[in-house]
């Protein structure tokens, strides 16, 4: 381990590397306006080449929309001295659009590097980044030095995760099952804090609604010949969040927040003039609730308030399901948990804390084949905001937590 750890010290410049050129591929969905993964994957493959990976393989979802047709999704692995078992790195290379660039002190897809020579701006370099570099760096570290761990290392890089996964990790399941083992391992650096104390294990349940809700246009003047849209599917807004945070107002203190959540977010566009009353409104909510519920006790309870609201308001409402996430927990006394916290208290010095996340992750869908997975970082841990920023210490602490739980994996 000193010798790994002290290889991962020597590794700055490569983490400055690694970041400078990811930030410069955008790779933002289609659904976000952009082409994709294809560029930054390429530059990733042939780093990992450079590694030297034992093997390299792809499992592309195909996407007319994107560059050369395809979201990428690399898998590598370098060997174990027990090739039955794999511990797995999962990153995402797809980001967030930069948004309101007047907000951005930098270029957000230009590196920048503050004076302190540790902290780095540019979108992406968290939000997964960090996890993709560091995920370079163990394997870098150990391979340098020449060690083949307990099990292979194996690192998946995925398309897709920002808008739903639909290209991503649940393509991977849906077309390779076979490409993770029944006693394989997870560690997904998606979330965690500066102090790197975090470690989740259990995810609430998700759903994405989008409502539509149908009314009739009409001249902004004479509101009495049709059906106000706009107006009908704000009051529905509110019922359906109103009505959920009463209906299922149970607490966890594993979580955090503690309780569920129903927040009402993304509003498309209605009519282009002022003086046209709408008859389309569509609007979208985010659901995050505890696993002590059941997806269809909230199905229903949405069916509930849009029947009603379709009768009070005079109104035709579509629910369509945009995303949909369940999971069970993993144990706090599962082996992988252990030699987390383990790490955890050795490199980051602090002491760990289990707890539940409302932010969907990969561990999510791996959890859900009956393997064990952890989430956790160092890391700032403000995903999506102008001046995105990272740690190149923090990046060296999750690699020194990586290989720790890696060699000690038997």
């Amino acid at each position: 381990m000193e010798q790994i750890h002290k290889n991962i010290e020597g590794l700055r410049d490569y983490i400055l590397e690694l970041q400078t050129n990811m930030t410069s591929r955008p790779a933002i969905s289609p659904e976000l306006g952009g082409k994709g993964e294809y560029q930054k994957s390429v530059y990733l493959e042939n780093e990992l080449k450079k590694l030297g990976f034992d093997e390299i393989s792809h499992i592309d979802a195909p996407d007319a929309r994107a560059e050369k047709g395809i979201r990428p999704n690399i898998v590598a692995k370098y060997y174990g001295q027990d090739k039955t078992r794999t511990f797995w790195l999962l990153a995402h290379m797809d980001v967030v659009p930069e948004g309101d660039r007047s907000l951005w002190k930098t270029d957000p897809f230009k590196l920048s590097l503050e004076a302190d020579g540790d902290t780095i701006h540019g979108r992406g370099v968290e939000d997964n980044q960090q996890a993709v570099t560091a995920a370079f760096v163990s394997a870098k570290a150990i391979i340098d030095a020449g060690i083949r761990p307990p099990v292979n290392l194996g690192i998946m890089l995925l398309s897709d995760e920002e808008v739903g996964n639909q290209y991503g990790i649940l393509y991977v399941l849906k077309t390779k099952p076979e490409v993770f083992g029944k006693h394989d391992a997870f560690i997904v650096q998606d979330s965690g804090d500066p102090a790197g104390r975090e470690i989740e294990i259990a995810e609430k349940n998700i759903y994405w609604f989008k409502f539509t809700v149908f009314g009739k246009q009409c001249h902004g003047s004479m509101p009495d010949s049709g059906n106000n849209a706009f107006t009908a599917g704000a009051r529905l807004a509110l019922r359906l969040r109103d009505g959920l945070y009463k209906k299922f107002d149970r607490r966890d203190s594993l979580f955090a927040p503690e309780e569920s959540t129903f927040e009402p977010t993304k509003k498309e566009a209605n009519v282009p003039n002022i003086n046209t009353i709408p008859g389309t409104d569509i609007f979208y909510m985010d659901c995050r609730f505890l696993p002590s519920y059941q997806p269809k006790e909230v199905m229903d309870e949405v069916n509930s308030i849009v029947k009603q609201a379709e009768k009070d308001l005079k109104v035709k409402v579509q629910i369509d399901i945009i995303n949909k996430s369940a999971s069970i927990a993993t144990k706090t006394d599962d082996k992988l948990v252990q030699l987390y916290a383990e790490g955890v208290k050795k490199i980051n010095k602090t002491t760990p804390k289990m707890l539940g996340v409302g932010g969907g992750t990969f561990a999510a869908e791996v959890r859900n084949l009956g393997l064990s997975a952890v989430v956790g970082s160092r890391m700032y841990c403000e995903p999506h905001s102008p001046n995105e920023r990272a740690s190149i210490k923090f990046t060296m602490d999750d690699a020194k937590v990586i290989t720790y739980v890696l060699m000690n994996y038997k």
